[in-house]
């Protein structure tokens, strides 16, 4: 069993930055690979961006690409996205997720999930 906590949402202005965490718990971290998706107000979720257990390879919707980036740090336990020129639409309830190795692009690969961190980006 994992159990994954977001932190790091917030209210930030378009063209601001965020930096979201996603601390996992158990010994199994490493494991896994790592995603984060994205739900906003009547849409379904989507993939934005993933990295593999050794965070050698890295995976991004084209939507954030350029602007975002995640890392991870198998020794905190931890997941990151840095998110840099936010804009509107990148307003969401940002998920972190984990999976064992598979198509990091589909939801359904993933078999732990936080509960989410608000994204606002006002214009």
């Amino acid at each position: 069993q994992v159990q994954l906590v977001e932190s790091g949402g917030g209210l930030v202005q378009a063209g601001g930055s965020l930096r979201l965490s996603c601390q996992a718990s158990g010994r199994t971290f490493g494991s896994f690979g790592m995603g984060w998706f994205r739900q906003a107000p009547g849409k379904e979720r989507e993939f934005v961006a993933a990295i593999s257990r050794n965070g050698g390879s890295t995976y991004y919707a084209d939507s954030v690409k350029g602007r975002f980036t995640i890392s991870r740090d198998n020794a905190k336990n931890t997941v990151y996205l840095q998110m840099n020129g936010l804009k509107p639409e990148d307003t969401a309830v940002y998920y972190c997720a984990a999976a064992y190795p598979g198509n990091y692009y589909l939801e359904y690969t993933y078999t732990y999930w936080g509960q989410g961190t608000q994204v606002t980006v006002s214009s």
